[in-house]
């Protein structure tokens, strides 16, 4: 692993770093993925440690095995049962800062869901600025069936699918296939299990032609401005963002490119 972060159980991750890209494979595939506090709390230490790299373009997601992620460990759950309120809200909080932490890595995310995404799983997948799934992978929002709420996640999820589709799958916890998922907004593209790491290797081929500083400008912008009112204010901001983006060295560097039709410094 060539990150800082040192993980408690690192058997539990599988974590390739090579050419600007960092796949991080989810390795408990005798149980689904499925994740317990200290898979959290690696991964939440590996996020945090990667939000620091230049060097990163992309961060892939994805499972070992048939699965992506199940979503909780059954065994944490139990514990959990026993615990108090404020115990439960630990735990809780605990798995919101891992969430928050993939959600805010300033490069681009990637979930290539090779499997099911239950729950929490299906949190980690919107989590994620761009995913792909085999049209064999389930998905559901399954929490009220065990007479929980989707409750850390949701943000992520409505954000992803929706306030009208969230209605619905929030509060039946039926299951659906991965073409009700690229319908819904959840996936960007479904094909078939054996060309999914070509198809998540072609969106990375496209990635790597754009500037990888207005890459991750972009995705700051795309936060910042989501949902603003279009105002005076946020009118003079956005013009103010690409006036300084176009200042940069990266910004001149592919303005100049494109006007003497060779490609920019930052493709190979």
């Amino acid at each position: 692993m060539h990150s800082e972060y040192t993980p408690k159980r690192p058997e539990s991750l599988i974590v390739e770093d090579a050419d600007g890209i960092v796949t991080v494979t989810l390795n408990r595939p005798d149980i689904h993925n499925a994740f317990d506090e200290i898979l959290i709390g690696d991964l939440h230490g590996l996020f945090r440690s990667l939000a620091d790299r230049a060097d990163i373009l992309a961060v892939v997601l994805t499972g070992a095995g048939k699965s992506f992620s199940a979503g909780a460990d059954l065994n944490w759950m139990k514990r959990a049962a026993d615990h108090t309120q404020h115990e439960n809200f630990e735990d809780a909080m605990q798995f919101s800062n891992m969430m928050d932490a993939l959600y805010a890595l300033p490069m681009t995310t990637i979930a290539m869901v090779n499997g099911t995404a239950m729950g929490g799983g299906l949190g980690l997948c919107a989590c994620c600025d761009i995913a792909v799934a085999a049209d064999t992978a389930q998905f559901a929002l399954s929490e009220v069936r065990l007479g929980i709420i989707p409750g850390v996640i949701s943000p992520y999820v409505i954000q992803a699918i929706g306030i009208r589709e969230s209605h619905r799958w929030f509060q039946t916890g039926e299951g659906f296939g991965a073409v009700e998922a690229l319908r819904m907004g959840l996936l960007h593209k479904v094909c078939a299990p054996d060309v999914l790491e070509e198809e998540t290797g072609a969106i990375l081929k496209e990635i790597k032609k754009g500037g990888p500083n207005a890459i991750r400008a972009s995705k700051t912008l795309l936060r910042e401005v989501a949902g603003r009112e279009l105002d005076d204010t946020t009118r003079r901001e956005t013009a103010q963002r690409i006036a300084g983006q176009r200042a940069t060295r990266e910004g001149r560097e592919g303005l100049s490119a494109f006007l003497e039709k060779r490609k920019p410094d930052w493709i190979a």
